[in-house]
């Protein structure tokens, strides 16, 4: 059964000169089994950023096309700068978490700006910087600036609750300290960026979240949980809540010319900057097509006659999932202004490949555009 750690919690007691004899032979494994990947043949400081930003919530095999890519696009920190929003969502699309990419921008012109256009070194600086947080700031400087500073991620959290059998709940803030504190107090002076690697790649490939291969792993010597012959018991963790689901009625407004009507996002908030057809999500008892109806007069200021439904499609954010529905409407009476002040513009089908669109509405936009070879669709 899981326990609720205190706020005094400590799981230093626990390491005995083994257990920390073992885990600082880890970057010898690492040097030897480590796979290869693109940022881990660069010293580059700002490149290390980069993947650092992309791996936050992203797989490995999914990140590294984006990675090159976007190195392509933007090979230094000034290049990165100079760009505008719309074209750094551009190449981020598809990723996802669009936060990342417009603070990696923000972060960008605050390194020309202030640090002449290299990245801070210490920890503290690097924490100054939009989007880096205590682990990416860790990992940036212990791995580009060989500074001590542990990360403390999910998959550093798992080999560390195993090894030492700790049976706190991660989701729990003061387990969390304390597992920050442990892994503080276990990386080494020299090559801590190798420590830090050597930790994530342990867990990413050996100590994984089911079938852990306890036989090649280099703290098996050590690992509790192995002794215990139960090693997927560990981490704990409470169950999460529910994910809601949402139903979203959108418009696809076309004018005369067979232009289709798109807004920008704000640029704070999920999904910040992109573009996306007006519409919003469906009310208790409300139809589709009354919720269409009614989001684009409440975020436009037009009447719409709600068609055909053109398209649907299904997607799952992290905390949450949406049914898209895609309507074709009519403008009745008004001419579209955005209520909020947002962006909008009128822009043909064909064209619509130009603007970053969460991935949802992408999908979206391949179906309307097979739908188009119908002759009578938008007649």
């Amino acid at each position: 059964m899981s326990r609720r750690a205190s706020s005094k919690t400590s799981y230093l007691d626990r390491l005995t000169p083994a257990i920390r004899k073992t885990f600082h032979r880890l970057p010898d494994w690492y040097r030897q089994h480590a796979r290869d990947l693109p940022w881990r043949r660069t010293q580059d400081p700002y490149r290390i950023w980069v993947a650092e930003i992309m791996l936050q919530q992203t797989r490995v095999d999914q990140a590294r096309p984006y990675y090159e890519r976007f190195l392509e696009a933007f090979p230094t920190v000034e290049a990165l700068a100079s760009a505008s929003l719309d074209d750094v969502l551009r190449c981020w699309e598809g990723l996802g978490y669009y936060a990342r990419a417009r603070n990696l921008h923000r972060a960008a012109r605050q390194i020309v700006a202030h640090h002449s256009g290299q990245l801070p070194k210490t920890y503290e600086a690097l924490r100054q910087l939009p989007g880096i947080g205590p682990y990416t700031a860790a990992a940036i400087a212990s791995i580009a600036f060989g500074v001590a500073r542990a990360v403390l991620d999910g998959n550093v959290m798992r080999v560390l609750t195993r090894a030492l059998a700790i049976d706190d709940d991660i989701r729990a803030s003061a387990t969390r300290r304390a597992l920050q504190e442990l892994a503080d107090a276990l990386i080494p002076s020299e090559a801590p960026g190798a420590f830090n690697q050597a930790m994530m790649e342990l867990g990413a490939t050996v100590c994984t979240p089911v079938q852990p291969r306890c036989s090649d792993c280099p703290l098996r010597s050590v690992c509790q949980a192995r002794a215990l012959g139960n090693p997927t018991a560990f981490p704990v963790q409470a169950p999460r809540a529910p994910v809601p689901h949402y139903e979203v009625a959108l418009g696809i407004l076309i004018n005369e010319a067979g232009a289709v009507l798109i807004q920008r996002r704000p640029e704070e908030g999920m999904l910040g900057g992109l573009w996306e057809f007006p519409g919003g999500k469906r009310e208790p008892g409300e139809s589709l097509e009354a919720a269409c109806a009614r989001e684009l007069y409440e975020e436009l200021g037009v009447r719409v006659a709600v068609g055909p439904c053109l398209a649907r499609v299904r997607h799952a954010y992290t905390h949450f999932r949406v049914t898209l529905h895609a309507f074709q409407c009519t403008l009745q009476e008004g001419e579209p202004r955005s209520r909020a002040g947002l962006p909008l513009r009128w822009v043909p089908l064909e064209e619509l490949d130009h603007y970053a669109f969460p991935r949802a509405n992408r999908r979206l936009i391949d179906l309307i555009k097979q739908r188009r070879l119908q002759p009578d669709l938008f007649e």
